[in-house]
């Protein structure tokens, strides 16, 4: 057995930058990585980040920062002025997401890429900008997020109306964004970044949780643990995957899904 301590799950002293942070899960996993330790910078549209930092009372450990992931040039611009002002980022999670709800039928050409630029190529932009320079630091690490609907198709028993199925340029997206970590993973191997993915199942907002709760019914059915995702599972995992706890992980899609996709 090596005589090394096996580090501890911690994350003090690190700088983490949390793209999506004033969304549902995002919230959660703000004050999960406050709480271990962690500065954060909590980036979202608009003012959505300062109102929830303001609102939640997170003290001075939590930075509020608007970007607007769709436009490129303002993703460089970003990550040069906050590396600028804060340094280079330990760990880079973003959870934006596109998707238009529409049926297949009724996509457009034009909101279909709309879509993708959105939940992929700007995935991308953002993490090429962030991992470069944690890259040139030599470490740092990158969650990015999929979805068990980039590993399988959407159960059709489950979205009886008036729900429509979970859309297919959301699905398409979230399978890019696997190999996307995958391939930043060994790009960036040798520099000591990792880049790791997170796959949610069923964790519907509260305003569907509200609104729909026979859809929720049959979501929690369908999942082999029979119950939905509470955020703090998501938050949990993330927190993991930026720890030293995780040095020796990288390059994989971890399924937070209560097994939805192991049927």
């Amino acid at each position: 057995m090596s005589k090394a301590i096996i580090p501890f799950f911690h994350l003090h002293n690190k700088l983490i930058w949390v793209v999506g942070g004033a969304g549902y899960l995002g919230q959660v996993t703000v004050v999960v990585l406050k709480h271990a330790g962690a500065k954060v910078i909590c980036i979202d549209l608009e003012d959505r980040a300062a109102a929830f930092v303001q609102s939640a009372a997170l003290g001075p450990e939590v930075i509020p920062a608007t970007l607007d992931v769709r436009d490129g040039a303002a993703i460089q611009q970003f990550v040069a002025e906050q590396v600028k002002q804060h340094g280079v980022p330990d760990g880079l999670v973003n959870l934006t997401f596109g998707s238009t709800s529409k049926k297949l039928e009724e996509l457009s050409e034009k909101e279909f890429d709309e879509v993708n630029h959105t939940g992929l190529t700007a995935t991308f932009l953002l993490a090429r900008e962030a991992g470069m320079q944690m890259a040139g630091r030599g470490s740092g690490s990158i969650v990015l997020f999929s979805s068990m609907y980039g590993s399988v198709s959407p159960y059709p028993e489950v979205y009886e109306a008036p729900m429509n199925k979970n859309p297919i340029e959301y699905g398409v997206g979230k399978a890019g964004i696997i190999q996307m970590t995958r391939y930043l993973a060994v790009h960036w191997g040798k520099r000591n970044v990792r880049c790791n993915c997170i796959s949610p199942g069923p964790f519907p907002s509260p305003s569907v949780q509200n609104d729909n709760p026979a859809f929720v019914e049959r979501l929690a059915k369908r999942s082999p643990m029979g119950r939905i995702g509470k955020p703090e599972e998501i938050a949990g995992s993330v927190a993991f995957l930026l720890s030293a706890s995780a040095s020796y992980i990288t390059g994989h899609n971890l399924r937070v899904d209560g097994g939805w996709t192991s049927w």
